[in-house]
């Protein structure tokens, strides 16, 4: 049933730190600059609310 689509899995290839925002963009099939930018984005107010988002994907998104 689901051999067709891609799991979520951080990537190895295209990674700059963890691999969430490549993983995130090999998942959705976009480009993964996108999810950098909108990471970057939730630095701005203080950086709260990107680390912790960008940790707990690093946690919970399985390694390829």
């Amino acid at each position: 049933m689901t051999e067709g689509r891609n799991k979520l899995r951080r990537s190895r290839s295209n990674r700059i730190i963890a691999g969430v925002c490549g993983g995130m963009g090999d998942f959705f099939g976009i480009n993964p600059i996108w999810f950098r930018i909108a990471f970057l984005i939730a630095l701005i107010p203080g950086g709260m609310p990107g680390i912790p988002l960008y940790l707990l994907g690093w946690l919970i998104i399985p390694s390829v």
